[in-house]
């Protein structure tokens, strides 16, 4: 193939891109291309080196919006210190343990006041079709902080669990047994010292549950229904059995909007000196959106109670309003809303907040009418976590304990014939490197304007609690906890006189003491199997009174050993 000179400087352009020909000769005279010959050869194979690829850098999604809560699992590693009340909850350490290496473990230790304490946990391997496990304990002091054995007590459970897993569906169950001794010893020291056996108070109590819930996360409908029954009965001749169910599900409409539909129902048959059914319905509809920034609830709280104490109504019907704003995306969360509803009362959780319940109580469900509450969840740096919430709210039937007029060892539940005001400010905040050390803040302050009742009986207006957690090199776990409550009010008896006009027997408000307490606790591991633990409580020694003439242990320890296998 042969090519002029008019063609020469479009095809050399063309041949200079590719790659250079085999043979090329040209000349040149004075600036001018002369004609030339060009000679291509096909068969010629171009090898250009090997280029370095630069490869796009790998795009990961900043994860969904949602509200930064700050999620506490800590247990409770107190001993039985005479129940501080749940309904006012201290936050407290976690049992956490080293890192487990093994899946089983049992637990024996031994304390001052003649405590015992064991723990035995079974469970299964790591399964991909089932996971069930036992979980039995036993903890006891047989003295106490008043007359020796007069205010022992003890606490024993076994649970069981289950679950088996069928596609997106996860179907399980548990059922949880328990029996608690405590005594009645808050009588005052000057009397005639009753036995042990006519101060004991002792409860049994059993939960069963089961549950249907679907695992896949992209599920269109999303839910979890579960059906159960709790029995629980004292040596006073009180029981109560109560069967519920529960739902909590979502219907996604698109990616961005969905219906949400969460009740639950309970059917309490109580019986005492009298036979009572307390039925109880309650389900929350709402319509959820979520746009750029800002998260949307939209519904409505309706429930329904037997419970017929005082002028309250058993119908009730309240706004759930929702706004959330993401002011910096995984940083800054403000939020706001309305609530209200029923909250469910039942024995069986009245006496683990107080053991010492006297004979024939009213129990009800607690209104909330409408309240607002508006709050903020940040992360502002990594690692830490900071929550806030306000809540103003008006609560008819709203319990309190006061001691009895007929026994000031027991206590009776009283209500505020009118609405109570609660004006509550709770703040957290939570440490948290990577999992080795750990430090918080939890507290709560409670404003309670009662009418009809001269002290908002047993409910403290503060209650705090500083943690902090440090696992050295996965051989040695340190632990303290430093919580506190505000003082309150009991109720003392005034006995009245046989003159005419004189005032009769009554209870006048005293004040409890403020509760300062020091928690510490350790754990070292000598092998992969063996390890040994103490824990200390109430260090600071006082015997501070959370529920009127009730003084707590002094300084307690265990010590003990844990076995994994």
């Amino acid at each position: 193939m042969t090519l002029r000179s008019p063609q020469i400087l479009a095809l050399a352009a063309v041949l200079a891109a590719s790659a250079a020909p085999r043979t090329l000769w040209a000349q040149t005279t004075r600036g001018k291309i002369e004609d030339a010959e060009i000679e291509i050869v096909k068969e010629r194979v171009n090898q250009l080196p090997e280029a370095t690829r630069n490869f796009d850098k790998i795009k990961i999604e900043p994860p969904a919006k949602g509200d930064q809560q700050v999620k506490y699992s800590f247990q409770d590693f107190q001993l039985p210190s005479n129940n501080l009340n749940p309904s006012v909850r201290v936050l407290t350490i976690k049992q956490e343990e080293l890192a487990p290496l093994l899946g089983n473990y049992a637990k024996a230790a031994l304390g001052n006041y003649g405590s015992l304490y064991g723990k035995l946990y079974l469970h299964n391997t790591r399964d991909n079709a089932a996971s069930y496990g036992v979980n039995l304990s036993h903890i006891s002091s047989a003295k106490g902080p008043v007359d020796g054995k007069n205010s022992g007590s003890s606490q024993s459970s076994l649970g069981l669990n289950g679950e088996t897993y069928s596609g997106p569906l996860t179907l399980g169950g548990s059922l949880d047994l328990g029996h608690e001794r405590y005594n009645f010893y808050g009588y005052k020291a000057q009397n005639d010292r009753p036995d042990a056996d006519s101060l004991k108070h002792a409860f049994n109590r059993a939960a069963a549950k089961v549950y249907l819930r679907n695992r896949a996360a992209d599920a269109q409908f999303q839910y979890d229904l579960s059906a159960g029954f709790n029995f629980w009965k004292d040596n006073l001749e009180a029981r109560e059995s109560n069967f519920l169910v529960g739902l909590q599900s979502k219907y996604y409409l698109s990616e961005n909007t969905r219906v949400a539909i969460n009740g639950d129902a309970s059917f309490i048959s109580y019986k005492d000196s009298l036979t009572v059914s307390r039925p109880y319905v309650q389900v929350t509809p709402a319509f959820e959106v979520d746009l750029d920034r800002l998260d949307i609830s939209l519904g409505a709280t309706i429930g329904y109670t037997g419970d017929t104490i005082g002028t309250v109504k058993q119908l009730s019907v309240n706004p759930a309003v929702r706004l959330g704003y993401t002011v910096a995306e995984d940083k800054f969360v403000v939020y706001a809303g309305l609530g209200g509803g029923l909250q469910r009362v039942t024995m069986y959780d009245l006496s683990t907040e107080n053991p010492w319940l006297g004979r024939n109580q009213r129990v009800a469900d607690t209104h909330r009418g409408p309240s607002l509450f508006f709050g903020f969840n940040a992360s502002p740096v990594r690692a830490l976590e900071v929550n806030a919430k306000v809540t103003v709210a008006q609560d008819q039937n709203l319990y309190f304990y006061n001691n009895s007029l007929r026994d000031q060892s027991r206590f009776d539940l009283v209500y505020d014939r009118k609405s109570t005001q609660l004006l509550n400010v709770h703040g957290e905040v939570l440490y948290n490197a990577a999992e080795r050390f750990r430090l918080g803040f939890k507290g709560d302050y409670n404003g309670y304007k009662v009418h009809s009742l001269e002290k908002a009986y047993h409910r403290p207006a503060f209650q705090g609690s500083v943690f902090g957690t440090y696992n050295m090199d996965e051989k040695l776990l340190l632990g303290a906890q430093l919580y506190t409550l505000s003082s309150s009010f009991g109720s003392e008896f005034i006995p009245g006189t046989f003159d005419p006009g004189a005032t009769a027997d009554h209870l006048a408000p005293k004040a409890t003491d403020s509760v300062i307490d020091l928690n510490l606790r350790a754990d070292y591991r000598f092998s992969e199997n063996l390890s040994i633990f103490a824990l200390g409580n109430n260090l600071l020694g006082r015997k501070y009174e959370r529920f009127l003439y009730y003084p707590v242990k002094g300084v307690n320890v265990l010590a003990g050993v844990t076995y994994e296998f």
